[in-house]
């Protein structure tokens, strides 16, 4: 079990939660990114006996990778983005990290430097334990708040036998989760004078026609496909934008619409439907696909699953909740990888709002369900390699 003390736990994640890492492609007014907590994990790291790393992803855009363990036999990696949203709008300091009860306060206390700081004790508490066989990786990653080049950029360069996210879960086990299609739909009209009803035609009334249209399939067909972790697919429209004077017919308007998929579904059909939908409202009209993040779902059967149910047994005296969600994590990346993947974290409130905070017994405690899931897995997956 850990082998740090929980004070130091304790201000490892009020350190994390001091360092201001706000994602400078969310929020490049506030003149941040992950440098400077990278740095910092990579020192705390090598002081507790583990090797890490930062590894660029892009400039000012870094991993942290880190080991443990003698590296013969099979490898266990734990993920954790060091990014989060901004700050406007807060109504606590972001970066000083309050104590009150159990609970720590500030921006990224639960999404995610909470996590973070359990996977980072874990790798300290498995070093100072030295009884690794195997390896455990940890995969501290930028970017997840907006794009994810961080977990795309990990899995292209590391393998592992499994993974574990730490997303805030409530100690609930995650094994699916939604994705996400974006889209861009433009409708052409005729430019003309305000006055020239004859000549003008609007592409904005004619977008009305395919939002209306994107609207009544979203209701009546998508509500009623739904899987039972993670719920019914969706879809809405985002942004709008068109006309280039309030007394001349537009001659162009443009939507962002927003597809969120479920893991039993196949992304060419899932354009497909929308393009025909949209052609039959208003034929001409021109979609593009521009960014799309696969669903996610862990077979229950894995050893990984297997193994950290029966670490929460032993800890906690009970079955973990298994459950869905409805949004996107980075987990899928891991999946697709082919890595088998699970999320659990602590929990917490206040994810992307004005008062964050994290329960902090329940950080030490996905800390412990972490050191014994990997200590079981690395056991039992060099057994099964083996025989």
């Amino acid at each position: 079990m850990l082998t740090i003390s929980k004070s130091d736990v304790l201000e490892l994640l009020r350190d994390l939660i001091r360092i201001p890492s706000v994602n400078p492609t969310l929020v490049p007014e506030e003149g941040h990114n992950e440098v400077k907590i990278a740095e910092f994990a990579v020192d705390w790291l090598k002081k507790h006996k583990v090797d890490a790393r930062i590894e660029f992803v892009e400039p000012g855009r870094p991993n942290v990778f880190a080991e443990v363990g003698d590296g013969d036999g099979p490898t266990l990696c734990l993920c954790a983005h060091l990014d989060t949203v901004g700050t406007e709008g807060m109504e606590i300091d972001p970066f000083d990290p309050r104590v009150e009860g159990n609970r720590v306060y500030g921006r990224g206390s639960c999404d995610m430097k909470a996590g973070v700081a359990a996977i980072m004790s874990t790798a300290a508490s498995l070093a100072a334990s030295g009884s690794i066989k195997g390896k455990v990786i940890l995969a501290l990653v930028c970017d997840e708040e907006y794009s994810s080049i961080g977990a795309d950029h990990f899995v292209l360069h590391h393998k592992a036998d499994a993974c574990i996210l730490t997303e805030p879960s409530d100690l609930k086990m995650v094994i699916a989760h939604r994705g996400f299609l974006w889209g861009k739909v433009t409708s052409m009209g005729r430019s003309a004078h305000g006055s020239r009803w004859d000549l003008g035609e609007s592409a904005i009334t004619r977008m009305g026609k395919v939002i209306v249209g994107l609207d009544d399939f979203d209701k009546n067909v998508l509500r009623n496909r739904s899987e039972d972790l993670v719920g019914p697919a969706s879809m809405h429209v985002g942004l709008i934008s068109g006309g280039v004077g309030i007394s001349t017919y537009a001659p162009e308007c443009q939507i962002h619409i927003e597809r969120r998929t479920i893991p039993s579904e196949n992304i060419s059909n899932i354009k497909s439907e929308i393009e025909k939908v949209v052609q039959n409202v208003a034929e001409g009209s021109q979609v593009d696909w521009y960014f799309h993040r696969n669903p996610f779902s862990c077979n229950p059967n894995e050893l990984i699953v297997r193994n950290l149910t029966e670490s929460f047994e032993r800890l906690l005296g009970r079955e973990p909740e298994r459950v869905g969600w409805g949004f996107w994590t980075d987990a899928a990346i891991f999946q697709q990888a082919g890595i088998p993947t699970v999320n659990i974290g602590a929990s917490g409130f206040g994810l992307h709002e004005p008062v964050e905070w994290v329960d902090f017994e329940s950080v030490i405690m996905n800390t412990n369900i972490l050191i014994d899931t990997a200590t079981t897995f690395l056991r039992e997956k060099r057994i099964i390699a083996e025989v």
